[in-house]
């Protein structure tokens, strides 16, 4: 009896835990669409799966990818170092920003700019200097600066990802997950302008802001919105200022960073499939709390999958890399450097290079138009 009585106060104990434990998240109610998965445009493949390897010395996580005035790849990296590869495809260090570097361009005058999870927007002088440019906005501090793109006319369009959960506090991963679980629309796109020093939220509402690109004609930042699993395209100027329109939608993964690639196309990392049982419970808050409070290893995971995609203007694929192996996973992105494509990762301990299958197509069309 006394073991009964044990055992019954220990599962209502369990029940009240799960039902009533204090959580960071406020889950919101919402319908993900039907996963198509790796079907059509999307279709499975391996042509990611060959990829080059350079391996990293002591760090890990090539999150962004820039080419700088000097015509290298650089990388910004967990431990905070913005690394690059020289011409002899070896890694050396060129800065470090003390946080945890994220998205990275270089701007007209050679300056590396910056989007710092931990510090902010910052700026990497030619030698090296580091300064920290904008950490608050409209009154409220930036929380998890995620990417960068920088316009013609100087203009830096930064991505907080997420208002609510710092990733000072949480990490960047922890600050990750707590933002799409709780599914809030707490993601901003930012305008600064570094002449003026004014900066402005130009979209608010956003679930998890995260890649940001120029389109091609200036007109517009193409955003990806990571928990809605779509790219967005924002107006810049005259009556379109501030307006979206849905690029591509329905992704069968998480985008992450986004970045113009040559002949019309944004080359989009998908930095995990899907979660079915994150589509399943978006429209249970309650039942997304429960989860919230279940041990870590309990929650769902992301897998590690390789893929990154080129699409146009109009939402075409017109590019499909997958790695469905593994052997190079939690891609967030790519990036062309003439005949090869440089691709980055969340978690893994090297850059990958591959044919740039881009660069391939056009030497095609070159080559169909000479005949």
């Amino acid at each position: 009896m006394k073991k009964s009585l044990l055992g019954l106060g220990a599962l209502s104990a369990l029940v009240g835990y799960l039902s009533f434990a204090p959580v960071p998240i406020e889950p919101v109610a919402w319908q993900a669409p039907k996963n198509l998965g790796y079907s059509g445009a999307f279709a499975q493949n391996q042509q990611l799966s060959q990829v080059t390897r350079i391996a990293l010395t002591d760090d890990e996580g090539p999150e962004d990818l820039a080419v700088g005035p000097d015509g290298l790849m650089y990388f910004s990296l967990a431990s905070g170092a913005i690394q690059r590869v020289n011409l002899q495809n070896q890694i050396e260090d060129w800065a470090n920003t003390g946080g945890r570097p994220l998205g990275i361009e270089f701007d007209q005058q050679g300056n590396l700019i910056v989007a710092d999870a931990i510090k902010g927007l910052l700026s990497i002088t030619p030698d090296r200097q580091v300064t920290v440019l904008l950490q608050s906005v409209d009154g409220v501090d930036l929380q998890f600066a995620d990417d960068v793109a920088i316009a013609k006319d100087g203009k830096i369009y930064l991505s907080d990802a997420t208002t609510k959960f710092s990733a000072k506090v949480y990490g960047t991963l922890g600050a990750s997950l707590l933002e799409i679980n709780e599914h809030g629309g707490n993601g901003r796109l930012i305008e600064f302008d570094p002449a003026s020093g004014k900066a402005v939220t130009l979209l608010d509402g956003i679930n998890f802001a995260n890649g940001v690109a120029l389109a091609h004609d200036q007109q517009a930042v193409l955003m990806n919105e990571t928990g809605n699993y779509r790219v967005l395209r924002v107006g810049l100027s005259g009556e379109q200022r501030g307006k979206t329109q849905v690029v591509i939608d329905n992704l069968p993964g998480f985008p992450d960073n986004l970045a113009q690639g040559n002949n019309g196309v944004y080359w989009l990392g998908l930095v995990s499939p899907r979660s079915a049982p994150l589509d399943a419970l978006s429209n249970f808050p309650v039942l997304r709390q429960v989860v919230q409070r279940l041990p870590e290893f309990m929650h769902p995971k992301a897998k590690h999958f390789g893929h990154v995609v080129a699409i146009n203007d109009a939402g075409q694929v017109l590019h499909n890399l997958q790695d469905p192996l593994g052997m190079f996973g939690h891609t967030t992105g790519a990036l062309e450097l003439g005949d090869r494509l440089y691709v980055s990762s969340l978690h893994e301990k090297a850059l990958a290079v591959t044919a740039n299958p881009n660069r391939v197509s056009e030497q095609s069309s070159l080559s169909d138009a000479v005949e």
